[in-house]
């Protein structure tokens, strides 16, 4: 494994575990059937979809987003406004396989993944109809190509999302944002649009169904993920950081982990009402600041030093 490749010290054992209520075997295989059919659906969809005005476009994406989380039983709570349209980077913690939906169910965006997608049965050819970025993770050099693709698809007025910390968590803590991916939002004088994403219980506390992390097998999430009931998934946009504001992507990855690491921190349990795809609830996002082993995580981060050891595009 390359020292450049961050890890989290999550393991399945550890922190993916359910505690509270289960479905049935029967409704967990309907919940992956559906899951399924929907997903074979966004295949043959993708085409045509592409083709429609960036609003209709936006809209299907979300409600197909947001059909195929609820198709695991969890609901969608979100909070804070996307504000103005425009391209903007959107950089949020990562948990789970579930946030690339999640997010999409929210702000259609352009995806930053791994290359090796491209090769996954149904999904990777998801993902590269759904104009998905790809970075070869193995591969340094490449790193200033991958920036040079997000700049010019943030110019073209994109959403380009990335999860800097490049290995997934558990969500009851995170890693370090790496900063080579904000160069891109810097050359580009685009926003940065931080983004906490939780999965709760019914008591507020975190879930650990949905985490994806350590070696766990993609069939092994599924399947514990149809089992679980009563996981509410909650995404908070938070206030975007307005280009100029730091002008060093250190700074810069440092202002947007603060800002997610701060709504971590702020969290109390409650119950929120539920936001349909595309609504939201509580104030707006003004412009002030406020694991997955490398190996087979879905996504890939961007950056410029090596790692410590601890720690679809969506049509747009």
């Amino acid at each position: 494994m390359s020292v450049w490749l961050p890890t989290s010290p999550c393991t399945p054992e550890a922190c993916a575990g359910h505690e509270g209520r289960t479905a049935s075997v029967p409704h967990a295989v309907l919940r992956l059937i559906g899951a399924v059919a929907l997903i074979l659906l966004g295949i043959l969809g993708a085409p045509p979809v592409r083709l429609l005005p960036t609003g209709p476009r936006h809209a299907v994406v979300r409600a197909w987003s947001a059909a195929l989380v609820r198709a695991f039983g969890i609901r969608i709570t979100v909070h804070g406004s996307p504000g103005r349209r425009g391209g903007r980077l959107l950089v949020a913690n990562h948990i789970s396989w579930l946030d690339i939906p999640l997010v999409a169910a929210v702000m259609p965006s352009r995806m930053l993944a791994k290359s090796d997608i491209r090769a996954w049965p149904v999904l990777g050819r998801l993902a590269g109809r759904a104009g998905t970025l790809f970075i070869e993770r193995d591969r340094i050099r490449a790193l200033p190509a991958t920036v040079t693709t997000m700049t010019r698809a943030l110019l073209a007025g994109d959403r380009v999302a990335v999860f800097p910390e490049g290995s997934t968590w558990c969500g009851r803590a995170q890693g370090a944002f790496r900063r080579a991916a904000f160069q891109s939002a810097l050359d580009a004088k685009a926003p940065v649009q931080p983004v906490h994403l939780a999965y709760l219980r019914p008591d507020g506390s975190p879930a650990g169904a949905p985490a994806f992390v350590g070696d766990d097998p993609l069939t092994a999430s599924l399947w514990r993920i149809a089992r679980a009931r009563g996981i509410r998934a909650e995404v908070t946009l938070l206030p975007r950081i307005p280009p100029g504001r730091h002008t060093d992507r250190r700074d810069l990855a440092a202002a947007a982990q603060r800002a997610v690491t701060d709504r971590a921190s702020e969290r109390t349990p409650r119950t929120p009402r539920t936001a349909l795809p595309g609504q939201t609830t509580g104030p707006s996002a003004t412009d002030r600041d406020s694991a997955k082993r490398p190996a087979a995580s879905v996504h890939h981060w961007v950056s410029s030093s090596p790692a410590t050891a601890s720690s679809f595009r969506t049509p747009s």
